[in-house]
Formats: structure tokens, C-alpha cells, sequence
């Protein structure tokens, strides 16, 4: 099996079991070809962020249980969309990453240096 990377150069760090996130719902942030969105930035998402991504066509916060989808709340830790992530830290919603959780395949669409701002400490 292939060693997923965080963006640190480091084994990549489980996001959320609670809820279960994840491309493959596994927890983390592993990504593949068919990973379009690259859901690749383990993020601590909060109500602007979310009110953002919502006001711009993907609703996180509507549960989909069809898709075993319960909706997030501010403070919920989830795999977003590399490319979702930038665009709120363009508009100035960012919300907090955890570097150590967030593949490196994140890199090709989020400078590190843009990462590193909203960085949560490993110990938090």
C-alpha cells in the first residue's frame, strides 16, 4: 500500500473519525486520480467558512444521509477541497488546517506558505 505525505513531508495524520471524512471515508485525507476535487486539506471548518462554500455551491452543512453525510458544524474537523480552501483564503475565511493531516497532493493548488498562516499547533 502506498505511504500517503502531509504537507510537511511526514506520514499523513488521521483528520476526523467523528465525523468519518475522507475521499475514501477513512479519515484521512488520501486522495486519488478519481479525486477530482482533491479533497486533500484537513480543515477545522467555522460558520463564515462554511457560509462561504455554501454561498458558492457546496453546502457542508445540509446532511445527506443518502450519502452517510450528517452535515457539518463549526469546529468539525473534514477533509475539504484544496481548491474550496484557497478560494475562502482569497475572500479572507479561511478556516484552520492541521498541516500534519493535510496530503501533500494540496500542494499542487494551496501555496504552504497560505497553509502555514491558518496552521492549528500538532499539540492543539
Amino acid at each position: 500500500m502506498h505511504r500517503s505525505i502531509n504537507v510537511l513531508g511526514g506520514p499523513l495524520q488521521s483528520c476526523s473519525q467523528d465525523p468519518l471524512t475522507g475521499w475514501f471515508r477513512d479519515g484521512c485525507c488520501n486522495t486519488d486520480d478519481q479525486d477530482r476535487g482533491s479533497h486533500t486539506v484537513c480543515a477545522q471548518v467555522t460558520a463564515p467558512f462554511l457560509a462561504f462554500l455554501r454561498a458558492n455551491g457546496n453546502d457542508l452543512v445540509t446532511p445527506a444521509h443518502e450519502h452517510g453525510f450528517p452535515g457539518l458544524l463549526p469546529g468539525d474537523c473534514w477533509c475539504v477541497c484544496a481548491g474550496s480552501w484557497r478560494q475562502a483564503y482569497k475572500a479572507g475565511v479561511a478556516c484552520p488546517v492541521f498541516l500534519e493531516r493535510t496530503h501533500e497532493r494540496a500542494l499542487q493548488m494551496v501555496p504552504l506558505e497560505e497553509l502555514m498562516i491558518h496552521a492549528v499547533a500538532p499539540e492543539a
